[in-house]
């Protein structure tokens, strides 16, 4: 006889045929039983007392019994040990714990409706100050009054708003509007030169970054540490900013080179393309293109890879921004 691999409630072909075989005979001879080792390693065939050459089957119902018995011993244990443990933490759960529930720390939120939907519950809940930076230049009408929108009602109650854009703002006439709605009170707008990614806090307990180059998938983070951290980036990049209503500090260089050109300068020599270059800068490619050639007029450059080498020999990258 040859083992088969496989469980009783997956009983063979072979075996079914046999032992149905053997049930309505009341017997059946060892030679036909070979091809179903299985009914004996079962215990559904067993050797016939008067006879070795034939093999006896179990009635069924006592075969039943047979295997149901140990798994029902088992469910017994299993109902015991649930009674011992319910037992066990009984006293406990009239205990009411002091922690607060814990939050998952990095949430991934895709689509926009859900991110917008994870911004309105924090804007609701946030009772102290709200932090963002908005890279890049002007922002569209849509996204202007969904800001609007959300940032009006906290306005009211009495929640400071900081917020810091990117110099090429100055020069949007929607987020100049965007800003005098805001109106006064406690809502303070700088601008920087360079920003890094779009970032939100509230309340020094969740932050919303991006969570790639997408603008349809963000991550909602809720660990203190991480929390904490990007709210001190979020400080240095303030203490650097200027004033929305205050002009920005741009004396050119004896060439003519303006603050902006210089910002343009560091990132030429480190090897960005124009359109990096814009998006870094919050300016249209165009815009940027036109300070290049500004600069290159300043310098003296014939070519793009000689304006690299002339900006690095001028001095202007270790002149005060």
């Amino acid at each position: 006889m040859t083992a088969h691999t496989h469980e009783i409630t997956a009983l063979c072909a072979e075996g079914k045929r046999v032992y149905s075989s053997a049930l309505r005979a009341g017997r059946i001879a060892r030679s036909e039983a070979d091809c179903a080792p299985c009914l004996v390693d079962f215990a559904l065939l067993r050797p016939d007392p008067d006879d070795g050459e034939w093999l006896r089957p179990v009635p069924p119902a006592v075969a039943l019994a047979q295997h149901l018995h140990p798994l029902e011993r088992e469910i017994q244990e299993h109902r015991r040990n649930s009674i011992a443990l319910t037992d066990s933490f009984e006293p406990f759960m009239a205990i009411k714990a002091h922690d607060p529930a814990p939050t998952h720390a990095i949430t991934v939120l895709e689509g926009i409706e859900r991110i917008n939907a994870a911004l309105d519950q924090a804007t609701a809940a946030t009772q102290t100050e709200v932090l963002t930076l908005q890279p890049g230049g002007g922002r569209n009408e849509h996204r202007l009054h969904e800001a609007l929108t959300r940032s009006q009602p906290i306005i009211k109650r009495g929640v400071s708003l900081r917020t810091l854009y990117q110099h090429t703002v100055r020069h949007s006439f929607g987020t100049l509007a965007y800003a005098d709605q805001l109106g006064e009170g406690h809502v303070e707008i700088r601008t920087v030169e360079e920003l890094i990614d779009r970032l939100l806090i509230f309340d020094g307990e969740v932050a919303f970054i991006p969570a790639g180059d997408r603008d349809d998938v963000a991550l909602e983070l809720r660990h203190p540490g991480m929390v904490k951290y990007l709210t001190r980036v979020f400080e240095v990049l303030w203490r650097r900013g200027i004033p929305l209503q205050d002009a920005i500090p741009d004396e050119p260089t004896p060439e003519g080179i303006t603050g902006v050109q210089r910002s343009i300068a560091h990132l030429l020599v480190e090897g960005h393309v124009d359109e990096a270059i814009a998006r870094r800068l919050g300016m249209n490619v165009r815009t940027c293109r036109a300070h290049i050639a500004k600069l290159a007029a300043a310098l003296g450059s014939g070519s793009r890879a000689q304006l690299g080498y002339l900006i690095a020999q001028s001095g202007i990258l270790d002149q005060e921004q």
